[in-house]
């Protein structure tokens, strides 16, 4: 079969040449760095890209754009890579003298040329018994030779088999990799096993394989893989799982096939264990099998550290409280120390309650005691800023969950787990709302089981993004203590802020009258989404910052209740670039943004390598059109983007209120309107109010905040771990609920 390099789009190039040098080249991911002699090139280009095994020698045709590395310099980065057996002299030679055939090194390939000259590799193919007339090759040497070299063939015929059927380089290394020579009969047979076995294929691009394949839509391969498929779907939404009764019409209509077949599917997917049958409560659900293990895990985990005896001796918390008061320079009122008590006795402990309760104060109270008595603690949260909080707050080092998991770029897993643990006798993680069932599982498995766990967050907030809903189950199946903060302690009940978002959260309208004298809450009526865009502007460009002394970029987030739609974070994002940063010369238009210096931009997926992930907030330095390259600051940290690689990062003069959770801002406002209504919910609003810090202004109509006032319902996520956690309850944990 022959298969050409696609065509490059408009604004890629086409590259070709010889393999002058292999600079580096990682046999796990296929990632090389390449010195090649191209055409039209008179000095040598340094190529990035993949590749299963590559060779000084072989020729290579590359498709992708020119980039420039700040400490590498310019470079090629490779969409597309094929490779092709050298033919000229030259390079026959340099391969042959590279070691990538075993048995022949520069002293045997200079034989062999000098012997067969450019008919050494059809003398291997078609004649290896003459490889015998080269001085010092004998029969074993030979037979390496020839083994070797049809590996080399085999890998190079299963490149060509996948970028025929319009698989780039990159997933193309990493389905040889999973499935070595067999790649081309797997795909074959079951194109949708890509999706299972490997990391970055989902079930759209292994679909689009099969069709091009010539896999019917009614193969019962397809419509197996579409019930994960759906399934992940409902991942997407926070569930674990789906009731059967509502899976098979989801799959039913995502697949177009008849529901007969996707029962029949159903049956075998259960039968293998893919997907893992249970209920909840009373009502029969299918889960993915990764899932289901992972809250079950959770769960194992939190009943077996809680059953464990404390990592620490027992503290004298008479004494130990005022010592910690004096060194916090606190006053704990009695609900506080309450709590403070029950953290030095408990293996396992929730603490939750909304803005000016306590809850930083108390962890002080506790973090100080703890390190009193040398006790190792490590503390956490879901992302950067909160992390960053969470150290500025407690006076010890915390760290981003991946970070200390010690994620692995390469894969997206982590080094810490079962056989490689934490060092600590206590875990803090905080934020704990924001943590979803496969963050919280592999986090649970790097706990030493001796330790102790302390979980921090506010249940009210919205749930984690991700599957499931960790904090709430914890705190909803009544088998681990908890902690319930409610007393709004003396300094936080004069912010209206914090006085608003608890009538909030109790079902009470907030207080939108016009305040006499200064306030940090207000109410603008706007009753249509043209007008609440005008007033947005003219708050954010001039109103706030004129009279609270705000930088209109740094200080104040706008944050809108959904993405789409004319009052949108979308729509309103486009509005506030105009007015905040228009564009001059230095700028760049990629995917549907235009990119300028100071723009701020949020990241919208985890980029292992460049260490930024989903959520964080970035400013642009420079747009350099003729590198080809963006430079934008994180927390004063520079990272680099190729134009290329602009498609995870998004203007951030707006952003969703799901983006902002674990983050705090100087000023939010926040559009409320009936065009909001599939999202105007309690713990929405209530999020997006308490991620400001010195003012909250909300934009819009009374009647679309009543109507999110009173929506407590949200959508249920089908979950199990409060039921695991229940299952084995030992004797009934001791759980405060702690209010004036």
């Amino acid at each position: 079969m022959r298969a050409t390099v696609p065509q490059a789009a408009p604004d890629r190039e086409v590259l070709a040449g010889l393999v002058e040098r292999v600079t580096f080249h990682s046999a796990d991911s296929g990632f090389c760095v390449l010195r090649v002699k191209a055409r039209g090139h008179r000095d040598l280009v340094t190529l990035v890209g993949h590749a299963a095994t590559i060779s000084a020698g072989e020729w290579i045709t590359a498709s992708g754009d020119w980039i420039n590395d700040r400490t590498h310099g310019q470079q090629f980065k490779a969409g597309f890579l094929k490779t092709s057996a050298p033919t000229s002299i030259e390079g026959i030679e340099k391969y042959l003298a590279s070691g990538m055939i075993r048995g022949i090194g520069p002293v045997y390939g200079r034989k062999l040329v000098r012997v067969f000259g450019e008919k050494v590799f059809d003398i291997i193919e078609v004649e290896p018994d003459r490889l015998r007339e080269v001085a010092g090759i004998g029969p074993v040497r030979a037979a390496r030779i020839v083994s070797a070299w049809a590996e080399q063939k085999v890998i190079r015929e299963i490149m060509v088999f996948l970028h025929s059927h319009g698989v780039g380089t990159a997933r193309s290394v990493r389905i040889y990799k999973t499935y070595g020579a067999d790649a081309v009969q797997v795909m074959s047979e079951n194109p949708y096993r890509l999706a299972r076995d490997i990391r970055g294929i989902g079930f759209k691009t292994a679909d689009a394989i099969a069709m091009k394949l010539g896999v019917e839509k009614t193969a019962m391969m397809r419509i197996r893989a579409g019930i994960a498929y759906a399934l992940t779907e409902a991942m997407d939404d926070g569930h674990c799982g789906l009731p059967v009764e509502e899976l098979l019409p989801l799959a039913e209509s995502l697949l177009e096939v008849p529901r007969e077949l996707v029962r029949t599917a159903l049956d075998l997917e259960l039968a293998e264990g893919t997907v893992v049958a249970d209920r909840v409560g009373d009502t029969a659900c299918a889960f993915l099998a990764g899932l289901f293990l992972a809250e079950r895990g959770i769960a194992e985990r939190i009943r077996s550290l809680a059953s464990g005896k404390l990592p620490w001796p027992a503290i004298n918390a008479a004494k130990a409280i005022p010592w910690a008061e004096t060194k916090v320079g606190l006053t704990l009122a009695e609900s506080q120390k309450e709590a403070v008590r029950l953290a030095l006795l408990s293996k396992v402990l929730v603490i939750t309650g909304g803005p000016g309760v306590g809850k930083t104060t108390i962890v002080k109270a506790i973090l100080r005691i703890l390190a009193a008595k040398d006790v190792r603690m490590v503390l956490c949260a879901p992302t950067g800023r909160a992390a960053k909080r969470m150290s500025e707050t407690s006076g010890f080092e915390a760290k981003t969950i991946h970070r200390l998991l010690e994620v692995d770029p390469g894969n997206g897993g982590f080094r810490r787990g079962s056989d490689h643990k934490l060092d600590c006798d206590l875990l803090v993680i905080d934020e704990t709302s924001m943590v979803d069932v496969p963050l919280m599982h592999a986090l649970l498995k790097a706990l030493p089981d001796e330790a102790a766990l302390l979980v921090v967050g506010d249940i009210d907030q919205l749930p984690s993004v991700g599957p499931g809903q960790v904090l709430a189950d914890m705190i909803g199946s009544g088998a681990l203590a908890v902690v319930r903060l409610t007393e709004i302690f003396r300094q936080a009940a004069a912010s209206q802020i914090i006085i608003n978002a608890h009538r909030i959260n109790r079902g009470n309208m907030p207080d939108l009258s016009k305040p006499e004298g200064a306030s940090d809450f207000y109410f603008v009526p706007a009753e249509d989404p043209e007008m609440a865009v005008e007033r947005i502007i003219e708050l954010v460009k001039t109103h706030i910052p004129r009279r609270f002394g705000l930088d209109p970029v740094r200080d104040i987030q706008v944050l809108c209740p959904m993405s789409r739609g004319g009052i949108g974070a979308r729509s309103l994002n486009i509005e506030l670039q105009k007015v905040l940063n228009p564009a001059g010369n230095r700028k760049v238009e990629r995917f549907g943004w235009t990119f300028a210096s100071p723009d701020k931009v949020m990241q919208i997926q985890n980029d292992y390598d460049k260490e930024v992930y989903n959520g964080d907030i970035g400013y642009i330095d420079d747009v350099d059109s003729e590198e080809g390259e963006l430079t934008a600051s994180f927390d004063g940290r520079a990272v680099t983007y190729g134009f290329g690689e602009l498609d995870t990062l998004v203007p951030a003069y707006a952003a969703t209120i799901h983006k902002s959770q674990g983050s705090e801002y100087p000023a939010v406002v926040i559009p409320i309107l009936t065009q909001h209504f599939a999202m105007l919910q309690r713990n929405l609003i209530y999020t997006g109010i308490t991620r400001g810090k010195r003012l909250v202004v909300l934009v819009g109509q009374r009647k679309a905040i009543a109507i999110a006032v009173r929506n407590v319902s949200g959508r249920r996520r089908w979950t199990k771990l409060a039921e695991w956690l229940a299952a084995e309850q030992g004797p009934a944990c001791l759980s405060l609920s702690l209010s004036a």
